[in-house]
């Protein structure tokens, strides 16, 4: 049950990060030029192949603009509610 938490969490993570290269009118390529990153590492973020760490989460709400406790934010007000209101 907790795994299925925890993959419903990152399905979030992942459309709000999608979600904020979007608002920020940035290709995948582009936002991997400001990472110093191809546009396949961006992808692979995207498509959930990819996680990021703190500190890479970080760097990318950097290169996307935004203050990572922002996008974190952002993240945190998608996540649904678990049974034992931890999410």
């Amino acid at each position: 049950m907790r795994n299925a938490s925890l993959r419903d969490h990152y399905e979030q993570f992942r459309l709000a990060m999608v979600a904020a290269r979007k608002a920020a009118s940035l290709t995948q390529a582009e936002l991997g030029g400001r990472l110093n990153r191809p546009q396949s590492f961006v992808a692979k973020v995207e498509n959930g192949e990819r996680r990021l760490d703190v500190v890479e989460f970080a760097a990318y709400a950097d290169a996307l603009g935004v203050k990572p406790l922002t996008l974190m934010k952002r993240v945190l007000r998608s996540w649904p509610l678990t049974s034992d209101g931890a999410g």
